[in-house]
């Protein structure tokens, strides 16, 4: 399934603020639309958000508009994932901008596919597998990233079992990464966010995987509560991996430096609708954390596993 897809001069996504409950579609026009869509996380996950991006600077193209001003606005759209940035840059080199949208759909599907072969590898037979948040299908254009690395597994007839946890305060992890596993018929379970210590410390974690909003020579940034499945896993000797494409990737900066979204108070103060605290209650609410890279066992990338740890010059790999 297509996250999302070039129609009739227009960009198509899934809501993904309905799922998993309804499969809706919305349709983008313009380019302040896209941004929209971006803002209000109808599209969300750092390589879908890179290739919608790209379509709405295809789309402001066609409109004749100022483009070096398109670019600074969509830039804003989000500012943690590096894809964002990345793909508005690569269809400003571009002489084409809908040309270069669509390259980089098709490269985002082969991108996971690789990175999923490489996954693979790392899983064994019978394994149980954690991931947090979403990196699947719905995070890309299609089959995902530490998803991807599930599906591929799957393929391989490796027999895994999946554990998301629930992702709050957003809960991508029960309402996208168990409804892909369950389209998928593989078999996954849902935990609270402060049970994955607890089921590590019981030995019923094999493996962690998850994705990445931004990658740097000393570590990944990823949605909020990363940080923790991180530690837990480090506790109790669980192989802790990354999956993310190269265009995740930013050599120019310490992961410690990435700009951390912050958002809303009510997607904390309130759960499917209903507030749960008390009025008034102050919050704080970023979006994404920091994953040192000594809590790293590797990042899987569609060029092969890197070891961040080991790396002498982090340029190199560009």
């Amino acid at each position: 399934m297509r996250t999302l897809e070039w129609e009739d001069n227009k960009l198509k996504l899934i809501d993904q603020t309905k799922l998993p409950d309804e499969l809706t579609y919305v349709y983008c026009e313009t380019y302040q639309e896209v941004i929209t869509a971006i803002k209000d996380m109808i599209v969300r996950g750092a390589p879908a958000i890179g290739v919608s991006a790209a379509f709405g600077m295809a789309l402001a193209e066609l409109a004749g508009e100022n483009m070096d001003d398109v670019a600074v606005e969509m830039k804003s759209a989000r500012p943690t994932a590096v894809n964002l940035m990345w793909a508005v840059d690569r269809v400003m080199a571009s002489e084409n901008a809908l040309e270069e949208a669509l390259k980089m759909f098709q490269e985002d599907i082969d991108t996971n596919k690789a990175i999923g072969k490489y996954g693979s590898e790392i899983v064994d037979g019978g394994d149980t597998l954690l991931t947090h948040c979403n990196a699947g299908a719905l995070a890309c254009v299609d089959y995902g990233t530490a998803l991807g690395v599930f599906r591929a597994a799957h393929e391989d007839g490796k027999k895994i079992k999946v554990i998301c946890d629930e992702t709050r305060p957003r809960g991508q992890g029960a309402s996208l990464s168990v409804w892909e596993m369950q389209q998928e018929n593989i078999p996954v379970k849902l935990i609270p966010d402060v049970a994955s210590g607890y089921l590590m410390s019981k030995g019923l974690i094999d493996k962690v995987v998850i994705g990445a909003d931004r990658v740097a020579h000393d570590g990944i940034a990823n949605k909020i509560g990363s940080f923790m499945v991180a530690l837990a896993a480090k506790r109790f000797d669980i192989p802790f991996y990354v999956a993310a494409p190269f265009s995740t990737f930013d050599k120019d900066i310490s992961i410690f430096d990435t700009e951390i979204e912050e958002r809303a108070a009510e997607e904390v103060t309130h759960y499917g609708g209903s507030r749960i605290c008390p009025k008034g209650t102050e919050v704080i609410n970023p979006a994404f954390d920091i994953v040192p890279k000594d809590l790293i066992t590797g990042v899987i990338t569609e060029k092969g596993i890197i070891d961040l740890n080991s790396i002498e010059n982090f340029e190199d790999l560009f």
